[in-house]
């Protein structure tokens, strides 16, 4: 089979498109054909060896995908050849074949697309955790959106409005306002503005119930944007290390910071496919809107990598094999 792979650690131009062995599926595992193939800053990280990598090279990049299953184990009951489906954190997946376990396995609608699952399950799944369990967002809220026109951020600003909430963004371009601007933001600020007097300013000197922090620079300028008794969400460092947090000021205001992370949520199938039902629902009752991805062959993978790193993308990339 045909992948996208790499043997050191680098920039974009380190990944190459090679025959590799097709992998060996064990008893619980079923092959997967991939039709579509999820790009994510986390496959940046793990390229320049930010993230840890096990085994040896060549590495594959990638965690998320759908598609048709072409082998089943000789231990899984659930699922069968033919069937189709999408997974979230599957490593390996840049990849023309990926071996999916069992308990991994998402199934896919037929109402759903392979391009729209891999362009939604991690983006997708990480902001459904992040509006129901790091913080309720409750009817009548205000929420504050880092990078709102980003992937997640897109998906968290629909979300908290179909929760009842209202969303101001913050974004580093007019282009991108307007991309936050479609996605239901009631107002949006540039970074390079006097954002936080402008969210105090429109939350008449109150602040935001809650900040949704994806950024981590910003850290101490979200805390100063939130409410007395208000939540910083702290899920994200895409700008750099985050100042340090003093506690006497959370005791002061009587403000909450909570971290954020995926795989303390994703933590079994029922839990995996609960979710993502979730999101397939709303998604096919037109309440979740996903933007046009970007597709790109598997085999320039390497241009796709360039263009997530250089942020000026507006939601999701697809590697296509």
């Amino acid at each position: 089979m045909k992948a996208l792979v790499f043997e050191q650690f680098g920039g974009p131009e380190v990944l190459h498109y090679q025959e590799i062995e097709r992998p060996t599926v064990g008893p619980d595992e079923v092959l997967v054909k991939t039709k579509a193939i999820g790009l994510n800053f986390a496959d940046v990280y793990r390229r320049k060896g930010n993230y840890h990598l096990s085994g040896q090279p060549p590495y594959i990049l990638g965690y998320e995908g759908a598609g048709i299953v072409e082998e089943v184990g000789s231990g899984v009951s659930s699922i069968q050849k033919g069937d189709r489906i999408a997974f979230a954190d599957v490593p390996y997946a840049n990849a023309e074949f990926v071996a999916v376990p069992e308990e991994k396995a998402i199934p896919l609608p037929e109402s759903i697309s392979f391009e729209t699952a891999a362009s939604v399950l991690l983006q997708g799944l990480t902001a459904h955790y992040l509006v129901h369990d790091s913080y309720q967002i409750k009817e009548g809220d205000t929420a504050l959106v880092h990078a709102a026109a980003g992937g997640v951020g897109q998906l968290l600003t629909q979300m908290i409005t179909i929760l009842g909430g209202k969303v101001i963004g913050l974004t580093s371009s007019a282009e991108k306002a307007e991309t936050a601007k479609n996605a239901g933001t009631h107002e949006v600020y540039l970074y390079g503005d006097e954002w936080v007097d402008k969210v105090l300013k429109m939350t008449e000197g109150k602040g935001v119930d809650v900040a949704f922090e994806s950024v981590g620079a910003t850290l101490s300028d979200s805390f100063a944007a939130t409410r007395i008794g208000g939540t910083v969400v702290f899920f994200g460092m895409a700008g750099g290390d985050p100042a340090p947090v003093d506690p006497r000021m959370l005791m002061d205001t009587s403000k909450t910071i909570t971290g954020g992370d995926l795989w303390n949520v994703l933590t079994s199938k029922e839990e995996r496919i609960k979710r993502s039902i979730q999101l397939f629902d709303w998604i096919a009752d037109g309440k979740l809107k996903i933007a046009e991805p970007v597709q790109f062959p598997l085999k320039d993978g390497k241009q796709a990598h360039e263009l997530l790193e250089s942020r000026k993308s507006t939601g999701k990339l697809l590697l296509m094999p």
